[in-house]
């Protein structure tokens, strides 16, 4: 993901359990009941809702599956936890981040800070270009960052609340932020996958930045141009429901430009390499402050009282970082937009990532995983072959192994000597890698990526997918670029194993 991301584990350090006995029948027995179960509980029972629970509980199905099949190919029962507990320890990292997002939310709200940018935002920003400078916004702070999953925690949750009162479809703008920010977190040289990408394949960083721009640039001007016509195209509410929404913004809230202060030390906290926990940390523990220098009626409110005191200022912050809090308005279109469930709200996040990392743990301790890159390396023989079999490979480990790192780790591992058996340089490998492994992960529901930006934006993976422009075009693009032979540099003497 990224080198200040909010997923710290070492992703060098990943290993896939191999079975010799296993084949790849066997392997996909699980992916095809996991995919066939999703499939009715989404799409015929639970549909939105199944995020709230079902799903979770239909990852768990997926890895009892998984773990009758690795029973039966004499895989211990005691191996099989043992790479469920190693997988989920790999996620301890994540878990606190997104509790500390969900703190920040809180907090961010009460103060005035999301309010602040919405009130300025809305002036700066109309319906036709606001799309288009979601994209753009969020390419510059990835790019700054490294980290999609901080640009998503920023300033997407404010973007998100400016298109709610601009009454955009916020599946078009959780879309448009996630192709800015997965723009920045391919590209940036603080990226970890930018930096574990070139790691796997056997080239440098900088030549693996050079080389992944011939897919890239072309990418991301269709993403641009595709947005510049859905904003031309447009329907909102209009102008009038504006200013409504800014008078009642002023009514409901101080309204400062001070407050942008807190953000903007985040973002610059994250830029000098604070760590993750640390920064989102501060920007709590600033926008609490500020909260209570800005909007003291408000804390108080909210802490049970009428006036600031000691006792309700403290109930009032802990309440904004731990739970629903809202901020009372009259105006309908702010309601949902003033409100924020603190840690609270991240629990069915987390809920989804651990059942996740248990089905994806099950998979890897069978040799599942393993067994299914190994059976589509021989599949194709050619070199468009080849290319198409990482990309593939990139794609199912998102889906199965539910962790992008993995989806990076295994081809690499896996496509490295075969690269060099056909004469291909090593960049083509990693660029490879991230234009399928990298930027997908986002689009799966129960995959980490997709788990954590569905939670912080409060919009379902499924509602934002179809508008990931840059994310699903991005495999497309690398297969292009291989079936006309476009940039793919070549070794001087081809290797052999």
């Amino acid at each position: 993901m990224q080198s200040q991301d909010i997923k710290p584990k070492d992703p060098k350090d990943e290993d896939v359990v191999e079975n010799k006995e296993l084949n790849i029948w066997e392997a996909l027995i699980p992916v095809f009941a996991l995919i066939g179960m999703l499939f009715y509980n989404v799409f015929f029972a639970f549909g939105d809702d199944a995020l709230s629970g079902s799903n979770q509980f239909i990852l768990l199905m997926g890895g009892a599956v998984a773990a009758v099949v690795g029973i039966l190919n004499k895989v211990s029962f005691d191996q099989m936890l043992e790479e469920v507990a190693q997988n989920i320890k790999s996620t301890a990292g994540a878990i606190l981040i997104l509790l500390m997002v969900g703190a920040l939310a809180g907090t961010w709200l009460i103060s005035g800070v999301i309010p602040t940018m919405i009130y300025y935002g809305l002036q700066i920003l109309n319906p036709t270009i606001f799309l288009v400078s979601c994209v753009l916004i969020c390419s510059i702070i990835s790019v700054a960052t490294g980290s999609s999953w901080t640009t998503s925690a920023t300033v997407g949750i404010a973007l998100i609340g400016i298109a709610n009162a601009l009454d955009v479809s916020l599946g078009m703008t959780a879309g448009a932020i996630l192709s800015g920010a997965y723009f920045g977190d391919k590209i940036s040289p603080l990226s970890d996958t930018t930096n574990l990408a070139p790691a796997m394949a056997g080239t440098d960083l900088f030549t693996h930045i050079r080389y992944m721009l011939y897919t890239t640039v072309p990418t991301m001007t269709i993403t641009l141009i595709v947005f510049v016509i859905i904003g031309f195209n447009i329907e909102t509410t209009g102008t009038a429901d504006t200013h409504l929404i800014l008078e009642a913004v002023k009514e409901s809230i101080t309204v400062s430009p001070w407050l942008f202060l807190v953000p903007i030390i985040v973002i610059v906290l994250i830029v000098k390499k604070t760590p993750p926990l640390i920064a989102l940390l501060i920007g709590t523990l600033l926008a609490a402050i500020a909260a209570l220098i800005f909007q003291p009626n408000i804390v108080a409110a909210i802490g049970g009282g009428s006036s600031l005191t000691f006792a309700n200022g403290y109930k009032g912050i802990m309440n904004a970082i731990t739970v629903q809090t809202n901020i009372p308005t009259e105006n309908e279109a702010l309601k949902d937009l003033f409100s924020s469930g603190g840690m609270t709200g991240m629990l069915n996040t987390i809920w989804l990532i651990l059942c996740a990392m248990t089905f994806g743990g099950i998979m890897d301790a069978i040799g599942a995983l393993s067994a299914i890159s190994k059976a589509l390396l021989k599949l194709f023989h050619t070199t468009f072959g080849l290319f198409a079999s990482t990309v593939v490979s990139c794609l199912a480990l998102n889906v199965t192994a539910s962790d992008q790192y993995l989806a990076i780790v295994i081809p690499g591992k896996m496509y490295s000597q075969a690269f060099k058996d056909k004469g291909l340089a090593p960049e083509n490998l990693s660029r490879t890698l991230e234009d399928s492994g990298t930027v997908t992960s986002v689009l799966v529901p129960w995959n980490t990526c997709g788990a954590y930006h569905s939670g912080v934006l409060g919009v379902d993976t499924l509602h934002y997918a179809g508008y990931a422009i840059f994310n699903y075009v991005s495999p497309f693009m690398t297969l292009l670029f291989a079936a006309f032979s476009i940039k793919i540099k070549q070794l001087t003497t081809p290797s052999r194993a």
